[in-house]
């Protein structure tokens, strides 16, 4: 009898103490489009953004419209041309050409003017908007924070459970 109020008592605290020790982790998620969208400044700054892009890709599309008349005016005179003035006038639209694509990737290329202009615009907003996250994910001691709206996944998550170095040395064994 005693042996067993030792062993329930034992029991009862390893539970207690246990328990004690292992809590669940706090997870949520946020809709970051959503907070985004709600933010003024940060429609101010999309449509300072679309409305340049828009520009850009009208200027394009004219500059295209020039080189088409510039090829249809010269096989209409083609054969009233000789071989140097063909060749002139072929060299003329493919370097029209050239320098429209080349025009065209330094504004809308990965690191062309649009993408330099939305991160100018775009980028401070969208790290306020991390940063509160991060606040209100520490303040009140959540592990992990999902953005709901895209495929980025976890945008905040506490250090204690990143386990990439254990892994590493697992497989640099």
């Amino acid at each position: 009898m005693k042996f067993r109020k030792t062993l329930s008592l034992l029991a009862c605290a390893f539970l207690i103490f246990g328990t004690a020790q292992v809590q669940a982790q706090k997870i949520a998620y946020v809709d970051v489009n959503r907070i985004l969208e709600s933010i003024q400044e940060y429609q101010t700054a999309q449509d300072q953004v679309d409305q340049l892009a828009a520009r850009w890709r009208q200027e394009i599309a004219e500059e295209y419209d020039v080189i088409k008349g510039m090829y249809n005016k010269y096989q209409a005179e083609q054969v009233l041309l000789s071989d140097d003035q063909r060749a002139e006038r072929e060299q003329e639209i493919m370097d029209r050409e050239t320098a429209v694509r080349d025009l065209q990737r330094e504004r809308f290329g990965p690191e062309g003017a649009l993408f330099r202009r939305r991160r100018e615009l775009i980028q401070p907003i969208q790290d306020r908007v991390y940063e509160a996250i991060e606040t209100y994910a520490t303040d009140r001691a959540y592990d992990f924070i999902f953005d709901k709206s895209s495929s980025a996944g976890m945008i905040f998550s506490n250090p204690t459970y990143d386990k990439t170095d254990d892994v590493l040395r697992l497989l640099s064994r």
